[in-house]
Order: structure tokens, then sequence, then C-alpha cells
């Protein structure tokens, strides 16, 4: 699990690497792919709902010959 300090260092090391003016873009940026991750998962889970409840097609007599 990561604890509070894992936390600052992690913070602090992001500070440094990228600077204090591209945190904002960089957390926009952030927001906007876990959002669209979301919705592509969401999406993914009712198609899969779809399916499984999707009533079987029935063959005829002449298509299983076939």
């Amino acid at each position: 699990m990561i604890g509070q300090m894992d936390l600052v260092l992690i913070g602090g090391a992001i500070l440094l690497f990228f600077g204090p003016g591209k945190i904002p873009e960089l957390m926009k940026g952030l927001g906007k792919g876990l959002s669209e991750f979301k919705k592509a998962q969401n999406d993914f889970e009712s198609e899969i709902k779809k399916v499984i409840d999707a009533p079987e097609v029935k063959t005829t007599k002449s298509e299983k010959e076939v």
C-alpha cells in the first residue's frame, strides 16, 4: 500500500521533473485519459451484457442439413 510519505516523494519528483507550469496540463490530460478509459470500459461491459442476454437464434431443420 502506498503511504503518505511515498505520495509526497512521488509528487516532489513530478514537480522537479516537469516543473510547476506543466502540472495542471498533465493533470488535465490524466483526467481526460481516465474518463476515456472509463467510457471504453462501460461500452465494453454493455456489449458483453448484450451478447450474454441476447436470445439464442434457433436454426431450422434445413439450415442444420447444410
